[in-house]
């Protein structure tokens, strides 16, 4: 056997990590691999499903599309979503610029304030501005009003069930993604690296414009990329607004025109345009990466004061106002005078319902993320490293979109059963999964996936992996190891990951809307029922239930990004 002292230090260093490796592979089971594949192959489920059906539909309708529904559809659904990535990313970019740098009256609440709208769905949004700014509504009269004008003056404010109207509620409600990324790049940079831009000559704004703004450029690009994904996702705010996207289209083409095979080949299309968009932000993003000086320390505001620092705080305080602070003061006008009527239209039986579903889907989304974070840590492969990018996916889907891909092949399976149970033992099983809560439960959790994905990385993240090879060392397996040591480090990941699920899943209602069981109310589906027939008064309780489930996980989430500068005070 060659002494390790003859060896060439380089390649004898590399042969024994090659061998830690060959080990470490050989210990690990190959159960965690075949763990993923099932999970990655229960993700591909309703893309594959869609796909099919679109390529063999019963009717081929696609020359019928393409000359009606498909132009406009998505003509609307691009303009949608850029005009709104747009908004996002000058709000977004714009307000946390001003409140990481710069110190102005009022700047530590509104740093604070301008992550609430993110705790409000949008088809709440779109229901209170519709109702808000309609010819007949408040604003509007209230405006004929002061000015003395007849009831038959034309609208004095442009329609908000508009394309344009629905560029307004959308971005009103989700540059905080856009603001979420960018504050946390600012806070990162160094200073250093900005103060040696200013003894170059550059203004505050140049810096802005030719440092802070190029670094943070991943960032940006990953929040206006989850604002499309929202822009598409959306069904209930297009809806109303009275927006043909293609999501809505999709909606429309299934349950109005019963038919499957056009929503499948519709579906198809906004399968394309999620791929585009995620090659686009890798392609944006470049791989190309910045760094900077490692020596961090607090960072010194410059001070806006007069009628510049007024103007910033009305330049944060804006958005906050448009997208949070007149919503909840409608809604909470609206359930303090019409609580005895919204409590007798199955408000309760709503809220137990919501929480009984989103309770089980955080449960069984942590429980799958947690097999995909902790496989690609102890059986690295080919298969396990890109599993997490794979599960993305699924946040990406509209819920138009997963209920296609998953009520055919669920209900495929139920027929096989029945028929089975016919033939062997002369009695009929009915529909056993096709609308049931275990089929909401797994759209649920190919939904939010990621969510809880992303939350447990972090958190395997900061578990050195020398404490895995202690507890092998001491002879544990790696699922002994996981229960008796990580488990108990990974609680409070475990923890943000379910309440980040359990909120989202509160606040989804294509997917529920449309694979939830007969007289299953949501607080989600309560709210748009209630809405489709215009009774906003008796919907605005289960709205701020809504809203204030939701406040915590955002407020949480913002004070780790706001506290996260190395070096920091």
């Amino acid at each position: 056997m060659l002494d390790r002292a003859q060896a060439p230090k380089g390649r004898l260093s590399d042969a024994w990590r090659r061998i830690a490796v060959w080990r470490a592979r050989r210990r690990a089971s190959p159960v965690w691999s075949v763990a993923v594949a099932c999970i990655m192959a229960l993700i591909a489920l309703p893309i594959f499903t869609v796909l099919t059906l679109a390529v063999r539909p019963a009717d081929n309708i696609w020359p019928q599309l393409i000359a009606s529904v498909l132009p406009s559809a998505l003509y609307n659904t691009l303009a949608l979503m850029t005009l709104t990535g747009l908004a996002t990313l000058i709000t977004g970019a714009a307000t946390a610029w001003l409140v990481t740098m710069y110190r102005f009256p009022g700047r530590v609440l509104a740093d604070r304030l301008l992550v609430l709208p993110l705790a409000i769905p949008t088809y709440i949004v779109a229901y209170v501005y519709g109702d808000l700014l309609a010819y007949s509504g408040p604003v509007q009269t209230g405006l004929r009003s002061a000015f003395g004008l007849p009831p038959g003056t034309p609208a004095l404010i442009p329609d908000v069930r508009s394309l344009g109207g629905a560029i307004f509620v959308l971005a009103a409600v989700l540059y905080p993604y856009v603001y979420l990324s960018a504050r946390a790049s600012f806070v990162q940079q160094s200073v250093c690296v900005l103060e040696v831009a200013r003894t170059l000559g550059r203004t505050p704004m140049g810096v802005f414009w030719a440092v802070a703004l190029p670094m943070a450029r991943p960032a940006l690009v990953a929040g206006v990329a989850l604002v499309m994904m929202e822009c598409l996702a959306d069904l209930a705010a297009v809806q109303y607004l009275g927006v043909p996207t293609l999501t809505a289209s999709i909606y429309a083409t299934w349950l109005q025109r019963s038919n499957l095979g056009g929503a499948a080949q519709l579906a198809t299309v906004l399968i394309g345009v999620v791929a585009v968009v995620f090659f686009v932000e890798v392609w944006a993003r470049g791989g190309a990466q910045t760094h900077t000086t490692g020596r961090y320390r607090s960072i010194p505001f410059h001070e806006l004061t007069g009628w510049k620092g007024w103007a910033a705080a009305a330049a944060c305080l804006l958005p906050f106002i448009a997208g949070f602070a007149v919503p909840v003061a409608v809604l909470t006008h609206n359930a303090a005078t019409h609580l005895a009527p919204a409590f007798e239209a199955g408000f309760w039986p709503a809220v137990r319902n919501s929480v009984l579903l989103a309770s089980c889907s955080a449960v069984a989304a942590v429980l799958v993320a947690l097999v995909l974070a902790y496989a690609r840590r102890v059986a690295p492969n080919g298969l396990t490293r890109p599993a997490a990018r794979i599960a993305g996916l699924g946040y990406a889907l509209p819920g138009t979109v997963l209920a296609i891909g998953l009520l055919i092949p669920l209900g495929a399976l139920d027929n096989r059963i029945d028929g089975f149970a016919r033939a062997n033992f002369g009695f009929s099983t009915g529909l056993l999964l096709t609308g049931s809560l275990l089929a909401l439960i797994f759209a649920y959790v190919i939904r939010f996936l990621a969510v809880a994905l992303g939350a447990l990385e972090g958190g395997l993240s900061r578990i050195s992996p020398n404490l895995d090879a202690a507890a092998r060392a001491l002879g544990e397996t790696p699922l002994s190891a996981l229960y008796r040591v990580h488990l108990p480090l990974l609680t409070p990941a475990l923890a943000s990951g379910a309440l980040l699920v359990f909120v989202d899943a509160m606040k989804e209602l294509p997917a529920t809307l449309l694979m939830r069981p007969f007289n299953f109310e949501t607080l989600a589906t309560h709210v748009y029922s209630l809405a489709t027939i215009e009774q906003f008064e008796a919907a605005a309780p289960g709205s701020l239930m809504i809203v204030i489930a939701g406040l915590l996980p955002v407020l949480a989430l913002h004070r780790a990004i706001a506290a996260g500068r190395a070096g920091g005070s």
